[in-house]
């Protein structure tokens, strides 16, 4: 049977390419669970230290294969078996995880980005939730990051109309990182993603924690959290090298330990 998502590690960047082309790579129970072993291994993997999640073909992800369903379908159950899995396994990834958002992506297509710590948007590509279209409710982590990345003003919006937005609006609503345009899509994915690798990761890991505590934890809660990840933070390798570096006047060249 063939894989429906291909994954490859090259630079220390990991690469996971959901590859349904012809049905603009839309989800089903398989390429799900491809996709959740995927990502499994990529945050178990010590040599990698940026994953990157894209699609094959002029789409990124056009959200669940209805034709795959059956009516009788429980949706939270499915929800729950292949979906949510797939989305801890992006949000509490200790490592930086990139949506290279090479086209549309729609649906729970679109909520899998927002799981991720960057998106990166093709010039050409067009983002919507859509959900409302099919009488159903926004899911796959949606809920909970859009209004965190755009307000609540805006997330109850793009949820209730099922605008189409484009990369330039996405990424002036702080939706999407970058807008790049589409002669330069793959080269510059392939720059932000090794300019990534090239960062201090296990403290990039530290500092992931740290931010997703602030949600749950009061100011003094919070600070006593500093308290403990600056300790870890300064018993890396990474911080004694760039201690050193500076001190030499030199450029450091992070390890990821």
């Amino acid at each position: 049977m063939k894989q429906e998502m291909m994954y490859v590690v090259n630079d220390q960047v990991a690469t996971l390419t959901l590859a349904r082309p012809k049905q603009l790579n839309a989800l089903t129970s398989t390429l799900l669970e491809e996709l959740a072993a995927a990502l499994e291994e990529a945050n178990q993997d010590d040599a990698v230290r940026v994953i990157v999640l894209t699609g094959e073909g002029r789409g990124f992800c056009a959200g669940q294969d209805l034709k795959t369903v059956s009516p009788e379908l429980d949706h939270g159950e499915y929800l729950h078996q292949y979906y949510h899995p797939v989305v801890r396994a992006l949000a509490k990834s200790k490592k930086p995880t990139v949506a290279a958002i090479n086209g549309v992506a729609a649906g729970a297509g679109l909520s899998l980005t927002l799981a991720c710590d960057f998106r990166l948007v093709h010039a050409e590509a067009t983002l919507s939730l859509g959900f409302i279209n099919i009488g159903l409710v926004p899911d796959a982590g949606a809920p909970y990051f859009l209004p965190r990345l755009i307000g609540a003003a805006k997330a109850t919006e793009l949820a209730l109309l099922g605008d189409t937005i484009s990369a330039e609006e996405a990424v002036s609503l702080n939706l999407a990182t970058r807008r790049l345009e589409a002669d330069h899509f793959e080269a510059e994915v392939k720059a932000f993603a090794q300019g990534l690798a090239n960062r201090p990761t296990k403290v990039i890991g530290y500092i992931k924690q740290l931010q997703a505590a602030s949600y749950e934890n009061n100011l003094e809660e919070m600070l006593a959290q500093e308290i403990i990840y600056q300790s870890r933070a300064g018993k890396t390798e990474d911080h004694r090298h760039a201690v050193e570096s500076f001190i030499e006047k030199k450029r450091p060249v992070f390890v990821g330990r």
